[in-house]
């Protein structure tokens, strides 16, 4: 057991994660002023410089310790293998992507409510992990199962349940996750690390 140290081995997971459980920190300590102000999208004046920066930033608040519990864990145990797969600079820019265009939707499509949390960004790496292994001119039988399961069963529960869970952006996120990683698969197309 010598020589054993902790290695910080997927630094855009662990950096998304501390980051997400600094705002809730932060949140707590302000009675969520900060989480309102930074880390939640929300229709908002475009005169505002924090409008454009809510954009990215929503995706690291949480509305309480459960809600941050219920993303991260899958989120710490689905995104090291993509990071280590796909590279750092890449699951960053899937990260940042998907957090631009589910705050976009939020922001254009639903000016009376608003969004923050992790799960588009954890969706999106569900569907690419499910792609990980594809070959050209296939598609994985991984995909589809989790399409239909995942993202099924949140179009049914768009339509048929009433909580404070934004199945939209899951939907979005799983979209943003296939379409991240055709492109990522894609021999002519391949991106640099």
């Amino acid at each position: 057991m010598k020589g054993l140290r902790i290695q910080y081995n997927a630094p855009v997971v662990l950096t998304f994660f501390l980051l997400s459980l600094g705002a809730l920190a932060l949140g707590e300590l302000t009675g969520d002023r900060t989480t309102w102000l930074l880390f939640t999208v929300y229709r908002a004046p475009l005169t505002d410089p924090l409008t454009y920066l809510r954009m990215f930033t929503h995706v690291l608040g949480h509305a309480d310790y459960t809600h941050f519990m219920s993303n991260m864990m899958l989120f710490l145990v689905v995104g090291p293998p993509l990071e280590e797969k796909y590279g750092s600079k890449r699951l960053l820019g899937c990260i940042v992507l998907t957090a631009l265009v589910s705050g976009l939707v939020q922001f254009i499509f639903f000016p009376s409510t608003a969004l923050l949390g992790a799960s588009g960004i954890v969706f999106m790496m569900i569907v690419l992990s499910s792609l990980a292994g594809m070959r050209t001119g296939s598609i994985p039988l991984t995909l589809i199962l989790v399409a239909v399961l995942y993202l099924g069963g949140e179009v049914v529960d768009a339509v048929t349940v009433r909580d404070n869970i934004s199945q939209l952006t899951h939907i979005v996120g799983g979209l943003c996750g296939a379409a991240l990683g055709f492109a990522m698969s894609r021999p002519s197309h391949r991106f640099r690390s």
